[in-house]
């Protein structure tokens, strides 16, 4: 049986041997995540019984690296630095728990597959060498070697957001909204949002407008209740008041309410559901004027009403709210209205939006705008507080994603570019979008990931339903979260010796400084970069 030790970084195939640099050690702090890999290819056709022996053993997590199909791997215009050139085929991706297997899993002659590990020690292991053997059928044995060092990382400071879809979990198990399953499924995925750096929870005050064609509606997970009485409205908040303490017990820092106005554009309002002579019914939605007066009645009525509910709660601080998503200079008018009122309705609080031209920011209508990191250069030194976010836009131009067929080199670069450009918050869209383009149909995200041949695949989730209501979690999330961690690392040497002296370890022998488009691609550049980091933290001269 061959094998090969390798970092969190390759991606393994099941017909190509890995060329991936191979590792026999790294370093890590006390409270920190980190993962590794075993390649392995068998010259026959068995099952395979997976042994670790090692003192950290209980801190340790086994994974099989699961195959998902995708037609879609990257779009046409993309550039060059993608796997396999970006052809459709199986990409590796799924972790599947190798615990619920029984530490077996079958492999194939001449198939190469890859087992994930991740070890966490969670400040309970002293500093120290520490080895870890994994052992195959009690004959093939690789060792790595680990230090773990006296320090900690320290809290995550970016406001990290992936849009979670309450009703995609719906829709996959079939549960009711707000029944028990509803709310235990929820926080099972909330849950782990917060063990992968995720601190900023999509929060539907009504059913998020987001990814819905014209005409069209997404399922209801409206957490406020509304009865209409002639031009009179009340609020019951019973619903959003259960989230919010889901969302604490979670580990959920701040809350982004879900956007007042339709997507691309602040059109129309979203959807939303009212109580009206004992019965319940849209009274808003893609018929409704953005810039009418019925809602923005309707909008003054509910702003005076959850803020006093926030304001009883005690959560003023932790709430940001939306205008609309993605507007361009087309619909300038439109938007310009919505994030008006919104301005005057919530300006005590932090209003963003995902927006990429500078004009809306330059025109004073939103004061946390997030651009693309394809498009950030213009906000960069001229906005107080610096976002950004990807989608399937950011497919060229060597900018970060996390697509199957991207390097996870590229998809972990982040954490080093925002830590230099001193990002304050990071917005992708899709947690667990399990849809097709514009929410049409529901898609099984094990075999149809890319939306309906929409989005190239990766683009719209990053975990998979699991049994019991529990998610599964993919490898692209994992290395996310490395680059969380990446981060927070240079901010606690920045403690030490400053940020121009860390940004100058960064940029020591790389060709051009980094940006958001420019930085090595090579694998080895960030495992080094990283070892770099960890021998100066723990006192080893530069």
């Amino acid at each position: 049986m061959k094998t090969m030790l390798l970092s969190s970084l390759a991606k393994v195939f099941p017909d190509e041997e890995p060329k991936n640099p191979v590792i026999s050690s790294f370093s890590m702090l006390k409270n920190e995540k980190k993962s590794f890999q075993l390649a392995f290819c068998a010259e026959e056709d068995k099952t395979v019984e997976v042994k670790i022996n090692s003192p950290l053993e209980k801190a340790i997590s086994a994974f099989r690296v699961g195959l998902v199909p995708s037609k879609l791997p990257k779009y046409k215009d993309s550039d060059d630095f993608y796997l396999r050139d970006g052809r459709p085929g199986l990409y590796p991706d799924i972790l599947y728990p190798l615990e619920a297997e029984g530490m077996r899993l079958q492999a194939k002659k001449g198939e190469w597959q890859s087992l994930w590990f991740e070890l966490a020690p969670a400040d309970s292991f002293a500093a120290g060498d520490y080895s870890v053997e994994i052992i195959l059928d009690d004959d093939v044995k690789e060792n790595v070697n680990i230090k773990i060092l006296g320090l900690s990382l320290p809290e995550q400071e970016l406001i990290c957001t992936m849009w979670f879809h309450t009703d995609c979990l719906m829709t996959w198990y079939g549960f009711e909204a707000f029944s028990e399953e509803y709310w235990r499924t929820v926080e099972n995925f909330a849950e782990c949002a917060v063990e992968h750096g995720i601190n900023f929870l999509l929060t539907p005050l009504f059913t998020p407008p987001l990814d819905t064609e014209v005409g069209g509606e997404r399922p209801t997970v409206q957490l406020v209740d509304v009865n209409k009485d002639g031009e009179n409205y009340t609020f019951g908040f019973e619903k959003l008041e259960r989230w919010v303490d889901m969302c604490d017990r979670a580990g959920i820092k701040y809350f982004e309410m879900s956007h007042l106005f339709s997507q691309w554009g602040a059109v129309a309002a979203p959807k939303i559901m009212a109580t009206e002579n004992g019965e319940h019914k849209m009274i808003f939605g893609w018929d409704t004027e953005a810039a009418g007066e019925e809602y923005t009645a309707f909008l003054t009525q509910f702003a005076a009403a959850l803020i006093k509910f926030i304001d009883a709660k005690g959560i003023r601080e932790r709430c940001v709210f939306h205008a609309s998503d993605e507007p361009n200079l087309f619909f300038f008018a439109s938007y310009e209205h919505a994030v008006k009122l919104v301005n005057s309705l919530f300006g005590d609080f932090k209003i963003i939006d995902a927006l990429s031209d500078f004009r809306f920011y330059e025109e004073g209508l939103v004061k946390t705008p997030i651009p693309s990191n394809d498009r950030i250069e213009a906000f960069i030194g001229r906005v107080p507080e610096l976002w950004t976010y990807y989608c399937c836009g950011q497919h060229k131009g060597y900018v970060s994603n996390r697509f199957f067929a991207i390097p996870s080199q590229r998809n972990r670069v982040l954490g080093w570019q925002m830590y230099k450009y001193g990002l304050s918050g990071f917005l992708q869209w899709g947690f667990n979008f399990w849809y097709a383009q514009l929410s049409k149909r529901p898609v099984n995200p094990f075999e149809e990931s890319d939306a309906g041949e929409a989005f190239p695949s990766g683009c719209a989730y990053v975990t998979y339903p699991g049994e019991g209501g529990r998610p599964l979690v993919s490898l692209r999330l994992k290395v996310f979260y490395d680059a969380l961690q990446d981060m927070r690392a240079l901010k606690l040497l920045e403690r030490k010796i400053g940020k121009d002296a860390v940004v100058e370890i960064i940029e020591n022998n790389t060709a051009k400084p980094i940006t958001f488009s420019e930085y090595p691609h090579e694998e080895e550049w960030i495992i080094n970069k990283r070892e770099e980091i960890n021998r100066i933290l723990g006192g080893e001269k530069q």
